[in-house]
């Protein structure tokens, strides 16, 4: 490509530290250039690195209530989303529900994670008890969200998405064909160690496994914490934060800990203690255990979605069939048992590394920019 052509980020919103605002930051690398335009931007709730960058936003963001709780601007997204236009050559879009209806002067690559769960999968999204107020919302609101949700995906240049779980979503609910293409897990290769004193008194010399989650009703951290009421030997670690922490926390025993807000490094150390990862959710890909992989570690995954595609089973994971407390806990017996060798873990994380991301995604806007 050459210097003059302008590529430009857009993304839902940077109100969190999830998996998503990883791979902007990676589609950032791969174009250190390119503006990113968003609804709502944060500093303080999401990645640091993004001070570093040049984020533009919304005229919503001038309201820091909503900044603070973005699931409350839902229904003024389409509208500040609509009139956000974007004078580039392309618009590389990161997007699982708002981002794609941004308007591009020129082509509009689409890289999206899942079409908007809220409205093609509200029960696994919500759980069984959505709060009333969130209930009504969706019901006035959903046939005039999915109408707009329809006519943005038409609009986009291609689409590229996360696996191929979600390319077929993609062309059932659009009708779109689509590329798939991994997203990158995080770049640990050489993040140091952050140790954590107040976790380590707690932990009192014990082994511990580790759920890296949003707490969220389709991530059935539920069901973990359940598990480790019935095997009171064993410690748990959580982190993340959510709309399900308190429920979580009240049924949680003295052996699970949470935690959210931490650093890298931090990161780094829980993961590098750990024994193994646990993320039994619907994941339509699924960074956390590729993740742990690139520290050595295996993981407990459910046996669906992304995890299918991106974990081995007996080599880099032990697979459940039904996320619930008994099946997990036939899985402690399983990691504890076998025989894990760190090296090829890490050897099979190196596939999903950023740098084969960012080689990735340039050559894909690459090819697009060559035949406009």
């Amino acid at each position: 490509m050459t210097e003059h052509v302008r590529v430009a980020i857009a993304h839902d919103y940077l109100t969190q530290r999830g998996g998503a605002e990883r791979v902007v930051l990676a589609m950032a690398r791969a174009f250190p250039d390119a503006p990113i335009y968003t609804t709502l931007y944060d500093p303080d709730e999401t990645f640091p690195e993004y001070a570093e960058l040049d984020v533009r936003t919304s005229r919503l963001n001038r309201i820091g209530f909503l900044r603070k709780h973005h699931r409350a601007a839902l229904p003024f997204l389409p509208g500040a989303v609509s009139s956000m236009r974007i004078d580039a050559d392309l618009v590389l879009v990161s997007s699982s529900g708002w981002a794609h209806g941004v308007t591009s002067t020129g082509q509009k690559l689409v890289y999206c994670y899942s079409p908007a769960r809220w409205l093609h999968q509200q029960h696994r999204y919500l759980g069984d008890h959505p709060s009333r107020s969130t209930a009504i919302a969706l019901k006035l609101m959903s046939p005039w969200l999915k109408r707009w949700d329809f006519r943005a995906a038409q609009t986009a240049t291609s689409y590229v998405t996360i696996s191929s779980v979600v390319q077929d979503r993609v062309h059932s609910v659009y009708g779109l064909p689509s590329t798939v293409l991994a997203a990158p897990r995080p770049d640990t290769d050489d993040c140091p160690s952050e140790p954590m004193p107040s976790v380590e008194q707690w932990l009192a010399g014990d082994r511990y496994e580790l759920c890296v989650s949003r707490l969220l009703p389709y991530k059935n951290v539920d069901q973990v914490v359940a598990a480790y009421a019935q095997e009171p030997r064993r410690k748990l670690v959580v982190v993340g934060s959510g709309p399900e922490k308190r429920a979580l926390q009240e049924a949680a025993g003295s052996n699970v800990l949470f935690l959210q807000g931490i650093t890298d490094g931090e990161l780094a150390w829980l993961y590098r203690g750990c024994t193994s990862l646990i993320a039994i959710s619907y994941e339509d890909f699924g960074l956390t255990p590729l993740e742990a992989a690139s520290f050595g570690k295996p993981s407990i995954v459910l046996r669906w979605g992304g995890f299918v595609e991106t974990m081995v089973e007996n080599e880099t994971a032990v697979f459940v069939d039904v996320p619930d407390a008994e099946h997990l806990r036939e899985a402690f017996a399983q990691v504890d048992a076998h025989p894990w060798d760190a090296d090829r873990i890490t050897e099979h994380a190196a596939r999903y590394h950023e740098d084969v991301f960012v080689e990735s995604i340039r050559e894909l806007v690459k090819g697009h920019l060559a035949g406009r």
